[in-house]
Formats: structure tokens, C-alpha cells, sequence
């Protein structure tokens, strides 16, 4: 990559020695509005995508307005000034700007795409306020372009485009693990008939920490109090260190390694009690007490997350005890459980940290790509031609 940007670098020196021209979007590119199509008039089956904004197709028609390579801009709503580019025919609604390079022969589309692309926010950030978000065609017409070389120009793409490939690869290689990653889950803990199953009643004693009413609650205080609407994220309220060491000697309290479990509001959140001085709601956040004698902590989380939860309850729905109690879970042997979760924590982190695997590799060649992006479309200027 840095091998190319020199090359870049070479053929601008030699190219455009004083400079590069900027030109207003309107004197290279015809600017239009699409036209608005009724969801009735849309068939599902059509051929040709509908577009409304930038982000993605709003349905399908048997007709097009547009011929392909195409930049497509939002023109109202939230995602207002988002930037695409569309390669086949496709109907344009009337949301949505199709910006046509006029001279082909002078200036590479992509190139343009790519730098309208790298000055997106800024487009977002001069969205008109009031009513609806919108950036109105005067804003596009007067959008200041550089038009260096065109050799130059493919070259940028170039590079540019092979970031975009190793991004969409990444992409892929993401979504293969995480399907790769749900049929194991499903596969290792199918239960088969021959393995041993139990009631969660068997495992242990459903156990909650003693209530907690409002006014022994902080806003700010020593022990981070979690409510079911804070269970798993940060923590809105905080009860003293006297309450939290009298209640957690007097009354039931989770082992470091227990897996809470929400019963209400999102039935079936889990999260591992990692034994840091904390306090849960009554009732809406349980755990099983459990001696890891027949069930592994880990592997009852895994399990947890294949359960299908039976709550009763109107608005608020709620997981009962005598619900849980009767559910039912595979219990194989525990060293058969061990391997079990060692193979779903490698897939997990492959997955799902951000701070490793894929994920992180993928978050790298973003950054890397929108340095590379901005760094290639930032030329030295030409006094402007009118």
C-alpha cells in the first residue's frame, strides 16, 4: 500500500506539479432528483431495485430510471447526505439524488464516488435543520470536486478498491464464522437421546438477593446496584457498604462463577457473577446456588442461551420459578462438558471480542482504510476554475 501512495505521489509531482483544480459537482456531474414511486405500484418481485436514500433498496419495481454506475446521494431524511454508488440499473425515488459523470473520458466516476464518500460527514453535518434533515441540490451543485490526472485518479481507485475488497472479505469471513459459530452451539449441545438430562431444579436452588427498596438506593455510593434495565451495562443506582455486607452475610448471594439470569423485561440475559462487590434486584434477576457437582457454571451458560424460556405475565412478561424448575437440560459428563466449552469459548472470542479475532482485524483495516481514503483525496489546490 505505501509502495503506491509513493507512486501516487510520484505522478503528481510530475503531473500536477502546481496543484490540483477544484471544480463544482454541478460543472462535472448532472445532478438529479429521482421520482417518486407509491410502495402499491412496487412489486417484490421486480427487477430493479428502489432506492429512496443511500443506505439500502426500499423495494423493487418493473421499471428503471437510472442506468448503472451511478452515485446515489440521500437527499431528506435521517440518513440525509449519505453517499452510494449503484453499478446496475435501478429506479431512483425522490429522496434520493443520482449524481452522472458528464465526461467519462476525463474523470473516473469511482474516484468521484470515493471522495464524495470521504466528505460524507460532512455532507451529514450540513443536513437543514427543521422539519425533516435534508441537503438540498444547491449544496450538491456547489460541492467542490478535484479533478487531478486521470491516471492519478485510477490509481487512487485502485488502491481505494482493494481496501474495499479485503473489508468486504473480512465481512464474509465474519459472517461464515458466525454461522460456523450458531451450528456448533446448536450441534454440541443437541440433546441426544442417550445423554443424561436433568431439571434445573436437580442443579440447584433458585436463589435471588434479598430486596433492596427504593429508598436504601443511591445515585451514587459504594456497591453498584443493578436493576433489570441496568442488568449486564452500567449501573444507574448504588445501595452503602453496611447494607451490602449485612444482607450478603445474612441472605442468599451469588459465588463468584454463578450465572445471573434475568426474569423479566428481556427474559433469558445472562451474565457470570465475577465475584466484584455488586447487588441485584430481587426476583427480576436470579441464579441457580449451584455445587458445578453436576453442571458446569460455563456450560449452564451456554445452555441458558438455547433454552426456550416459557413467562407468564400481561405487559410484563415474567419467568416464574416453578418455570424454571421444570425446565430441562442435557447434563453429559464433565469432562464431556469441559471440552464442550472450550470449544464454544474459542469461537466466542473469534466471534465476538472486540478486542481480538476478526472483529479486530476488521475495525484495523477500516481505520486504516478511511487514513488511506483521506490522506489520497487530500490534494495541494489550483486556483479555482470557473
Amino acid at each position: 500500500m505505501v509502495h503506491n501512495h509513493s507512486k501516487i505521489e510520484k505522478l503528481i509531482t510530475e503531473l500536477c506539479p502546481n496543484g490540483v483544480e477544484l471544480f463544482d459537482l454541478s460543472k462535472i456531474a448532472k445532478i438529479t432528483i429521482g421520482e417518486f414511486i407509491h410502495k402499491n405500484k412496487q412489486n417484490p418481485n421486480g427487477e430493479y431495485p428502489v432506492f429512496n436514500g443511500g443506505i439500502s433498496k426500499t423495494g423493487y419495481y418493473d421499471e428503471f430510471n437510472n442506468t448503472g454506475n451511478k452515485i446515489i446521494v440521500s437527499a431528506r431524511g435521517a440518513n440525509a447526505g449519505f453517499v452510494n454508488k449503484i453499478s446496475k440499473p435501478y429506479w431512483a425515488g425522490n429522496s434520493c439524488y443520482t449524481i452522472d459523470i458528464v465526461d467519462k473520458t476525463k474523470i473516473d466516476w469511482i474516484f468521484v464516488f470515493y471522495y464524495l464518500k470521504n466528505n460524507q460527514n460532512k455532507l451529514i453535518g450540513e443536513q437543514q435543520k427543521g422539519g425533516i434533515p435534508a441537503v438540498s441540490k444547491k449544496q450538491m451543485e456547489n460541492l467542490k470536486i478535484p479533478v487531478p490526472p486521470l491516471t492519478i485518479q485510477e490509481e487512487i481507485v485502485k488502491i481505494l478498491d482493494s481496501f474495499t475488497e479485503l473489508e468486504a472479505e473480512l465481512e464474509a469471513e465474519l459472517e461464515a464464522r458466525k454461522k460456523q459459530y450458531k451450528y456448533y452451539y446448536k450441534k454440541l449441545l443437541k440433546v441426544d437421546e442417550d445423554v443424561k438430562k436433568i431439571t434445573l431444579n436437580e442443579v440447584g436452588k433458585i436463589s435471588m438477593c434479598k430486596r433492596i427498596f427504593k429508598n436504601e438506593t443511591l445515585a451514587i455510593g459504594d456497591i453498584p446496584f443493578y436493576k433489570i434495565g441496568t442488568f449486564g451495562k452500567k449501573p444507574n443506582a448504588f445501595i452503602s457498604q453496611e447494607i451490602y455486607d449485612e444482607y450478603r452475610k445474612k441472605f442468599s448471594f451469588p459465588k463468584k462463577g454463578d450465572v445471573l439470569l434475568s426474569a423479566s423485561g428481556t427474559i433469558g440475559r445472562r451474565v457470570i457473577y465475577n465475584g466484584e462487590p455488586a447487588y441485584f434486584q430481587d426476583s427480576n434477576i436470579i441464579w441457580i446456588d449451584n455445587d458445578e457437582s453436576k453442571v458446569l457454571n460455563k456450560f449452564l451458560y451456554y445452555v441458558y442461551a438455547t433454552v426456550e424460556w416459557k413467562t407468564e405475565g400481561g405487559t410484563i412478561q415474567r419467568l416464574y420459578n416453578d418455570n424454571i424448575k421444570k425446565i430441562k437440560i442435557p447434563a453429559p459428563p464433565l469432562t464431556e462438558q469441559e471440552k464442550i466449552v472450550s470449544i464454544l469459548d474459542k469461537f466466542d472470542a473469534l466471534v465476538n471480542d472486540i478486542s481480538i479475532g476478526l472483529p479486530a482485524e476488521l475495525k484495523a483495516r477500516k481505520q486504516q482504510y478511511e487514513y488511506y481514503r483521506g490522506k489520497l483525496l487530500t490534494f495541494k489546490q489550483k486556483e479555482y476554475a470557473k
